[in-house]
């Protein structure tokens, strides 16, 4: 492999993470409460299981997962009510597919856990990481809000403020819960 099909390779795979970290149309409701989920899970896990950083990665992930089952489960039964029919395979694919963004929402948090897990930095790193990271992507989902809805300059302050004092209530959860 060639240098350039090296570098196309890794762009190519970056902006697959990030594109699947950020969500794309149709997900980024799922990237929002999935974010906010992995920051809750981090917070409450963290109180528990201090000090057992792989522990603690798997309550996170276990968290994610079951929250994501349930939401394609109710939102499911919702759609099955609505249309008057059965609940089919094919309607609840669709909304775990739809839905998917809660999940994929968790994977570069629990990356920074991960580093912490196996000890390329402290475990206290580790986790204000994962939280920057929460931080970071409800500021850019509040960024692509505002040129949507083609906001000025103020209405887009508004709805980074937004963002971010939805994901602070939760770090300031953890260093009043957690100390």
């Amino acid at each position: 492999m060639s240098d350039r099909q090296k570098t196309r390779s890794t762009k190519s795979f970056a902006r697959a993470v990030v594109g699947m970290a950020l969500g794309r149309d149709g997900r980024i409701g799922s990237t929002v409460y999935g974010t906010v989920l992995v920051l809750a899970a981090l917070t409450a896990s963290y109180a528990a299981e201090r000090h057992a950083p792989f522990k603690l990665v798997e309550l996170v992930i276990s968290a994610v997962v079951v929250f994501w089952l349930a939401y394609v489960y109710a939102n499911a039964l919702s759609e099955s009510i609505q249309r008057g029919s059965r609940l089919d395979r094919s309607l609840l694919v669709a909304i775990a597919d739809r839905e998917l963004g809660i999940v994929l929402a968790a994977v570069l948090p629990i990356a920074a856990l991960c580093l912490g897990a196996i000890g390329l930095v402290t475990e206290a790193t580790a986790i204000w990481l994962a939280i920057a990271i929460g931080l970071a992507i409800l500021s850019f989902e509040g960024l692509r809000y505002s040129r949507a809805a083609a906001l000025g300059r103020l209405g887009t302050a508004w709805v980074l403020l937004a963002n971010v004092l939805l994901g602070a209530s939760i770090v300031i959860l953890k260093v009043t819960i957690v100390k």
